[in-house]
């Protein structure tokens, strides 16, 4: 598979009153060519920063993203306005993203005229064709966002961000302020243009549930770092982090009866602008060791594709092992 995108020691730093927030702390991965990444999570942890680094809509403050071998870090804004045709963004809440002034037809044309793209007929064309495709009645086309459900919204924020006919599109927790019956609907829309139009996504999520359904591989965040990454199938059959195996453990099981040992984490997680001197998950890990404490733990690859951050699984395999992390 042709790597699309190419993340290397991505770092985001913000500075406070309280020191330097460290909010995406060295954060390498690749995206293959119509493939879909799932970033997990709990709240705080960087995901959606970590989208909005990569697309340099926040200015990353270290590190490499190459896109199709461009490093978009070192590219002037002119050469970065023209680069955004190709790369867009899904935000999470579907109605602080749509401008309440405009209706649906000019929040779809937006992109075009943004770039100068299509007469005034050739717009309308588009913003049909593109409501049709997202599922929107043509008889919507002059109403406002107000005027819609969160489902319909979202389908707004999807049909302008396919606008520019883009490779790559973060989805930024696109479906977790929208009703559970709406999600499903909307996931397999995203579902189905990646195969139509073959998107590549970028898939931010707390939901691992969510991350499972439309994901092929799933990288796992704590405190701005990625402690675990693998395919979909191997996070759930084989979780090696304590971290990953919380998460899961925290999942119901759809089954009358059924239960789920769970693991419940102890303390809360620490801050970013003083996180811990050895392994980021030390304070709440259950199978803490001294040296958890002293230094972070080696990036390994515990088989084929499948890197973890974390010393129980270092220590099982030969020593000169640790690779960077993919």
């Amino acid at each position: 598979m042709d790597t699309l995108l190419d993340v290397r020691g991505l770092r985001k730093n913000f500075t406070t009153k309280k020191g330097l927030l460290q909010a995406v702390n060295d954060v390498t991965f690749t995206i293959g060519l119509g493939e879909t990444l799932g970033v997990v999570g709990e709240s705080g942890c960087g995901k959606s920063t970590l989208g909005r680094a990569v697309l340099r809509l926040t200015e990353p403050s270290a590190g490499e993203v190459l896109f199709d071998g461009v490093d978009l870090c070192k590219i002037s804004r002119r050469q970065m306005r023209d680069r955004r045709k190709d790369m867009q963004i899904i935000f999470q809440d579907p109605f602080a993203s749509l401008n309440p002034r405009l209706s649906i037809s000019q929040i779809i044309a937006e992109p075009f005229e943004v770039f100068g793209l299509l007469n005034k007929k050739g717009r309308d064309e588009q913003v049909a064709d593109l409501m049709r495709l997202v599922g929107l009645s043509p008889r919507l086309v002059n109403s406002f966002p107000h005027e819609l459900d969160g489902g319909r919204r979202q389908r707004i924020g999807v049909a302008r961000a396919l606008a520019l006919n883009p490779k790559f599109i973060v989805c930024d927790e696109p479906v977790s302020a929208l009703d559970v019956s709406i999600q499903a609907q909307i996931l397999n829309l995203i579902q189905d243009l990646q195969q139509k139009l073959g998107l590549t996504y970028l898939f931010i999520s707390h939901d691992l549930s969510v991350v499972k359904h439309l994901s092929n591989r799933v990288a796992v965040m704590y405190l701005g770092k990625i402690v675990e990454i693998t395919t979909s199938r191997n996070i759930f059959r084989n979780p090696l982090h304590p971290y990953t195996q919380a998460l899961l453990s925290a999942i119901p099981i759809p089954k009358y009866g059924a239960k789920r040992e769970r693991i419940i984490l102890k303390g809360d997680v620490p801050s970013p602008v003083n996180p811990p001197k050895g392994c980021i998950f030390s304070g709440r890990c259950p199978h803490v060791m001294d040296k958890c404490r002293e230094a972070p733990p080696p990036t390994v690859e515990a088989d084929g594709g499948h890197f973890v951050s974390c010393y129980l699984v270092s220590d099982k395999l030969t020593p000169g092992t640790p690779t960077p992390q993919a």
